[in-house]
């Protein structure tokens, strides 16, 4: 890096970036992508950080980096300053605060400032790109996004307006931007790209959301803490890392890269990966939507109706490796025991699956409080259960015991786990820990991975978590559930949805399985480009049997031939 200095600006030019810092302002100049604010806010618990006075920036160089300090005069905190770490290939952003408090909202790339000038406000980052892309699915589909459209990574989210953003959850903590507009539901636009990634291991993961917030022109980062995050000393935020890339998939594999390299996710999975975990999957609940005609679906989850299912394609020459048993086979989702209503020998059934050369996985939904006492749960401020508690030590006793039960009693050989964007969200909550944000939900997948491990090596755990330092408690990721339309109502393929997700996941965690998942589908023409696509991008899973259950048009024995013929290739 070559660095020069005038009255006003230290010049840096690493060869794949120029950055111009300021001298006399918070600022500085990524060439061709945007004008940095070096402003940052860091609110306590009740109260508002806001900058009152800003010092030059100090630079410090050592080999092959250079590091600008810009202090700030805080009202929240004893001693704030933004940090701008420079290597040959990243430029990072970081803020440091000294003090004691409860974080709420942490904004990078901007914030709340009265400046030397006297100008005051909220003062954001300046785009000179066109384009967002975000790698989280999201309803509307769209993977590309105008630089002025906003964007959540996060593990709070459902089916409601505004919420459909926790596909993945947590997805990789990348955004990515470019100078072409976007066109199209999932079209990518040819490079140049600047990737903008969240380096932090899972200790420092305790926020639930990052918030990508434009406005006219400019935009911020936000952290959001949910006042569970004690600082007492000193603290540092993630640093937002800049790099240039020829594509987004290129910014996901620096940002998985760059954590491993800081020693802040895994390079492979944790344990061996066993040959019957690639074995194509038959999981139940599209059948059980299909079949339901306005009844709950989840009251279809019975030992009849699969064994007709798997019959039905044996007839047609599709023969799963895995079979999954979907929602809801269990008394409770808390403390899963099987229902003997519609599972009356499901050890017996499992049993002779393996017989046949099958294993069979249980559809597990993440944080269900039912069935748990109240103690062993997150409690909202009238001391009802929100959610599991794996902060918990009596709750992860308790998930020992279910796997032993699950696992070792019934012989059961893993888990489907979903729902993991049912994260219990709000500042007002109590839980055992001082554990928040992503990292609590790893500590849920942890305490079930490792007893599942326990009591079976080779019990196999899907999750949809595809950031890069859950990979030490997953060893399959799930795609999850196909979305329906672009931003103009228009339908978006599912078999495009496929592609995008697997490409995500795909470059997050290259050495993890895809499961590629199947449901909903909008029409038979649909799933069977679905289904075609499947096993070129990995496990494929099979949801239907009879019929589409948005269409209700029938699937015929040819359809399911072709479906066999497909995995037989």
């Amino acid at each position: 890096m070559r660095i020069t200095t005038t009255d006003t600006a230290y010049h840096l030019d690493a060869g794949g970036y120029r950055l111009t810092v300021s001298r006399t302002g918070p600022s500085a100049e990524l060439e061709g992508w945007m004008t940095l604010s070096l402003i940052a806010s860091v609110d306590p618990a009740g109260g508002r950080d806001e900058t009152y006075e800003t010092l030059p920036p100090v630079l410090v160089e050592r080999e092959n980096e250079a590091v600008f300090d810009v202090p700030q005069r805080s009202t929240g905190w004893e001693a704030k300053t933004v940090r701008l770490t420079c290597t040959p290939e990243t430029v990072a952003i970081e803020v440091r605060v000294e003090g004691h408090g409860v974080l709420g909202d942490v904004t990078l790339l901007g914030g709340r400032a009265v400046l030397n000038t006297r100008a005051a406000g909220t003062f954001r980052t300046g785009l000179h790109a066109r384009g967002l892309f975000n790698p989280t699915p999201t309803h509307p589909v769209q993977v590309v996004r105008p630089v002025s459209t906003p964007a959540a990574l996060t593990v709070i989210g459902d089916a409601s307006p505004g919420r459909l953003h926790a596909v993945f959850s947590p997805p990789p903590l990348v955004l990515a931007f470019c100078q072409e507009e976007p066109d199209g539901a999932t079209a990518v636009p040819g490079g140049p790209w600047l990737g903008a990634s969240v380096r932090a291991g899972i200790e420092d993961l305790t926020f639930t959301e990052l918030r990508y917030e434009p406005v006219d022109g400019g935009a911020l980062l936000r952290l959001d803490y949910e006042c569970h995050t004690t600082v007492s000393g000193t603290w540092r935020s993630p640093a937002v890392v800049f790099r240039p890339a020829s594509s987004p998939w290129e910014a996901i594999t620096h940002h998985r890269d760059d954590l491993v390299a800081h020693g802040l996710a895994p390079a492979a999975p944790t344990g061996e990966r066993h040959d019957w975990w690639s074995e194509p999957i038959f999981c139940g609940w599209g059948a059980q939507c299909a079949r339901a005609d306005g009844a709950s679906p989840t009251e279809l989850s019975r030992q009849d109706l699969y064994d007709g299912w798997l019959a039905r394609l044996e007839e047609h020459g599709i023969v799963p490796g895995t079979v999954v048993i979907d929602d809801r086979w269990q008394l409770t989702y808390g403390d899963p025991a099987p229902d003997p209503a519609k599972w009356p020998a499901l050890k017996e059934w499992i049993a002779a699956r393996h017989a046949r050369g099958q294993r069979v996985l249980l559809w597990w939904r993440a944080w269900a409080p039912d069935g748990l006492p109240a103690e062993e749960c997150v409690t909202d401020a009238g001391g009802r259960a929100v959610a599991a508690d794996p902060s918990n030590p009596a709750y992860r006793r308790r998930i020992r015991t279910i796997m032993e039960r699950l696992l070792g009693d019934l012989g059961a050989d893993g888990f489907k786990i979903d729902f993991t964007q049912w994260f219990p969200s709000g500042s007002h909550l109590k839980s055992y820990g001082e554990t928040w944000g992503l990292a609590l939900l790893h500590e849920l997948l942890a305490t079930m991975y490792e007893a599942a491990k326990s009591v079976k090596p080779d019990a196999l755990m899907v999750t949809h978590t595809p950031h890069p330092a859950f990979g030490d408690v997953s060893d399959m990721i799930r795609l999850n559930d196909v979305l329906e339309y672009d931003h103009h109502g228009a339908p978006v393929p599912a078999v495009d949805q496929l592609r995008f997700r697997h490409a995500v996941a795909a470059h997050a965690m290259p050495e993890h399985l895809v499961d590629t998942d199947q449901w909903p589908m909008p029409s038979r023409a649909d799933w069977l480009a679905y289904a075609e696509a499947q096993p070129a991008l990995g496990v494929p899973a099979l949801y239907y049997v009879e019929s589409i259950d948005n269409s209700g048009e029938p699937i015929t024995g040819d359809d399911l031939e072709q479906v066999a013929r497909w995995w037989a290739r």
